[in-house]
Parts: structure tokens; sequence; C-alpha cells
């Protein structure tokens, strides 16, 4: 790996402007920082928004709305930015993400709101790739390692401390706040890009692949579509859930099809045959649905089992925000010295671990042990991301840094995605078989029909006369959350082969 502190890829600079270079990525990194918080800020004061806005039926869009524009938005904005330069479309994103969070203070309406929101997704999926690649075009070597560890932290700590920050804002002062807040965020971030960022001059076909990105979109927004509504508004098995897989089949055939006769296309097909690309979006999928799937569930089994406040479990998160920053910053400072084998293997080894620590949560568990095996997952988990986007850059030319690096985003996006939808379904199916055990016989066919079969299970707990069945019902539900929580444990643990095979193909490519 080549150790160079001193330039971008895109031209050289001069020692006065490493200084600027190392300023303006702090605004960058400022301005991804508050996009990845307000992916998961709502998610504890959406029913005071949905007190004070109505709209209760479409309470659920709050959080989708963002996610699912943010995701479409991070493979256009890559490859546009490759071929227009980063810092235009970064500011783009920014005037989308301050706008857009403006809006959400002052609207009276829940589907303005959520309009809203998708604003603000748009501006998020600009900002992330193109905060993440344009490490890659500044940095080279140990500094961008390091660099992209921080970034990594700095996602981290953003998706984690969104739902803390939404709450205590939101009940102290108002939930109005937790969009204001960006404003002043948002200058700084501008002033330190406009003041320090040089962009070089770019020589590139800018064609831009419209069909492409059609399709793209089209494909992205009913595979997103399905995992968010499949185990709630259908079943995995259904009229409804073969069209919408049919559908996504045909416009990823129909993208390979359009892509492969593109002059400049979105996603180029040649990333199929990139080894480190393809095994990168396998870790960078299992990263989003470990992370994604289980704080969801670790909060679950905080507020409804063991009886702590949305403030609380939110707090308690913190300790695997804490366990990804130091594994996150450690290693893109050790990256130049250990090479990846170290983080790859480690890292999937220790989250496993820590998702099975999670597992043996139950009612009578403590808090520090709810503690360390959130930390032990944090660890894990930092060793990934930035090393997988380290390694993707160093693979990759100058001309597709944003193109590669917007590709694994996407992937993370997806698994994120994907990783709820499938907590669910393993929950939901244990609580379903467990019921049949649990219920007892003479009153089977009576009860089994009438009570749900998912996590709302928990609200026969607080009905008038159900005291007998409390502990029956929390046994049900644990034991559900705590098997998904092996099942992703052992996903994770399995991805210790790939990291001794990536880390020796990603070697000899850099060599």
């Amino acid at each position: 790996m080549q150790n160079d502190e001193s330039g971008p890829t895109q031209g050289s600079v001069s020692k006065t402007s490493v200084r600027g270079r190392d300023i303006a990525m702090v605004g960058m990194i400022l301005a991804m920082f508050m996009a990845c918080m307000d992916s998961t800020i709502v998610s504890t004061c959406g029913p005071l928004i949905t007190k004070d806005l109505g709209g209760e039926d479409i309470y659920s869009w709050i959080i989708t709305a963002y996610l699912l524009c943010e995701t479409i938005m991070i493979p256009i904005s890559g490859k546009l930015s490759d071929m227009y330069g980063r810092k235009p479309f970064f500011l783009i994103g920014l005037a989308l993400f301050t706008g857009g969070s403006f809006l959400a203070g002052v609207v009276t309406e829940m589907d303005q709101f959520i309009a809203c929101r998708a604003i603000q997704g748009v501006g998020g999926g600009i900002l992330i790739p193109v905060a993440t690649s344009a490490i890659g075009d500044m940095y080279e070597g140990e500094a961008r390692a390091k660099m992209q560890g921080l970034a990594g932290a700095v996602f981290g700590i953003g998706s984690g401390m969104g739902p803390l920050v939404g709450g205590y804002v939101s009940e102290y002062i108002s939930w109005h706040w937790i969009f204001f807040i960006n404003i002043p965020i948002a200058f700084v971030a501008l002033y330190l890009v406009l003041r320090h960022y040089r962009s070089a001059p770019l020589d590139r076909d800018t064609r831009v692949d419209i069909k492409g990105i059609t399709v793209l979109s089209v494909f992205l927004l009913d595979i997103l579509l399905f995992f968010e509504w499949v185990g709630k508004e259908f079943d995995w098995i259904s009229v409804e859930s073969a069209v919408m897989l049919a559908v996504a089949a045909v416009t990823i055939a129909l993208f390979v099809f359009v892509e492969r006769r593109a002059c400049s296309p979105i996603l180029s097909p040649e990333l199929v045959r990139n080894r480190v690309v393809l095994q990168s979006a396998a870790f960078m999928f299992v990263f989003g649905l470990a992370l994604f799937g289980s704080t969801t569930y670790v909060a679950y089994l905080g507020i409804n089992v063991l009886g702590y406040t949305v403030l609380e479990a939110g707090q308690y998160a913190m300790s695997m925000v804490v366990g990804m920053m130091i594994t996150s910053i450690g290693s893109g400072a050790l990256l130049s010295r250990t090479g990846y084998r170290p983080w790859l293997v480690f890292g999937p080894l220790c989250a496993g671990i820590g998702l099975f620590m999670a597992s043996r949560i139950g009612v009578d568990t403590t808090v520090p042990f709810i503690l360390v095996a959130l930390f032990i997952f944090g660890l894990g988990l930092g060793c990934i991301m930035s090393v997988i986007t380290t390694a993707v850059q160093n693979s990759s030319r100058d001309d597709e840094m944003g193109m590669t690096t917007s590709s694994v985003n996407l992937i993370r996006n997806i698994g994120s995605t994907t990783g709820t939808a499938i907590f669910a379904m393993i929950i939901n199916n244990s609580i379903n078989s467990k019921l049949l055990e649990y219920v007892p016989d003479p009153l089977l066919p009576e009860i089994y029909d009438m009570i749900p079969h998912d996590t709302s299970l928990i609200v026969l707990t607080r009905l008038p006369g159900m005291e007998m069945y409390t502990p029956m019902i929390m046994e049900i539900l644990t034991e559900s959350v705590d098997l998904a929580f092996v099942v992703a444990g052992v996903i994770l643990v399995l991805l210790v082969p790939l990291g001794l095979i990536y880390s020796a193909k990603v070697v000899r490519d850099s060599d």
C-alpha cells in the first residue's frame, strides 16, 4: 500500500494546501454526520410528531421516505459526481438537505412532513457518497485509510446518536428543533467547503445515462418497498410478493441490458468482474443487515421486555457506537501496518460474538451485560466499513471513484432494509410456532386465532386480566428475538473465510 500523506489523486497539491484539504474534509464529514443522524432521528420522537400533525395511517413513511430517497440517490450522485465533480454535487446535496430540514420543522400536515423527509433523503443520498468519494480523490495510502476510518466512525456515531438526539431534543425543547439544529451545522459545512475545497479540472464523458438511472431507480424502489411491506402489508408467500419480485427480476435484467450499451453507465458492468467490489458488496450487505436489524430489536427488548424508557434504550445503545468508533478509527490508523486480513477476520468474528451474547438477553438480564454485548458487537462492525471502503477505492481508477464507492454504500443501504425484514420474518415465525407450544390446548382454537402472531403480541400484557399470561408472552418474545440474533451472528461468522480470501486478493491488487 502506498504511503502518501501529501495530496489527492486529482492533481498535485502544495504543502500549504494540505491543511485546506483537511479543513474542507471536515466540512464534508459534518454534512455526512447530519445525513446519517437524520436517517434515525425520528425513530424516538415519531409519536410526538404524529400527535401534532396527525396521519397515524402513514406514520411509517416518516422513516421510509427518507431511506428510499437516500438509497436511490446514492448510485446516481456517485456516478454524476465522477462526471461533473464532487463540489457542485456536494453543494446541491447540502442545499436540498438543509432546505428539507427547515421545511420539516415548520410544516403543519403529515403529508407535507413526509415530502420534506423525502427531500432530506435526496440530499443525504448525495452528501454521503460524495463525501466518502472525495476522500478517495484527496487522499492516498495511509492518509486515505485514516480518513475513511474517521468517516466510518462518523457514520456509526451519527446513526447511533440519531434516536438519542431526537428523544432529548423533542422532550426538553421541541421536535421541530431536531431539524432546525441542522441549519447552523450546514452553514459551517458550506463555509468550509466553499472556502477550502479545490476541484481539479475534469476531462470526462459527461453524457448522462438517463435510461440506466430510470431503470435502476424503479428496481430500487420496488425492492426496497418489498422489504418494507413484506410481513406487514402482505405475506412472504402471496400474490403481492410474487408480483414485486417479478418486477425486480425484470428491471434488473433490463438494467444489465441497458448498461451494456450505455456510453457512460451509471453502474458499469465491469464492476461485476472486479472481485474486490463484489466481495466488498457481500461484506457491506451483511454489515447493513446486522447493524440495523440488530439495533432495532435490541431497543425493542429493552423497552418492551426490560422496561427501559426510549431515552434509556438510546443511551445504552451508545455503547455499540463507542465500540464502532474505536475500531473504525483504529483500523484506519493501522491499516498500512497490519493489512486488511486482521480486521476482516476479527471484525465479523467479534460482531458475531456480540450477537451471540445479545441472544442471551432476557427478563433478568443486567445492564452491564447488555452494554458489554453491544460494545463487542460495535467493535466488530467498526472493523468492516472503513476497511472495505478503503480497499474499494484502492482498487478503483480516479474516474470511477464515485461509482465504485457509491456501489458499496448502496449495497449497505439495501442490507439495512433487508435486515429489518429478515429479522421480522424470523421473529414472527418463531412467535407463531411458540404460540402452539405455550397456548393451553383446550383454549387453542379460540385463543390462537384471536391473538397477534408478531411482536405486537406485547400489547396483550397491557390488557386487564392478562397478568397471568405476561410471563408466557415475555418468554415467547425474548426467545424469538434471541433466535434472530443467533441467525445474524452465524451469518457474520461465515464472513471470516471470505475475509481471508478477500484480504489476499486486495493485497495482490495493491501490489
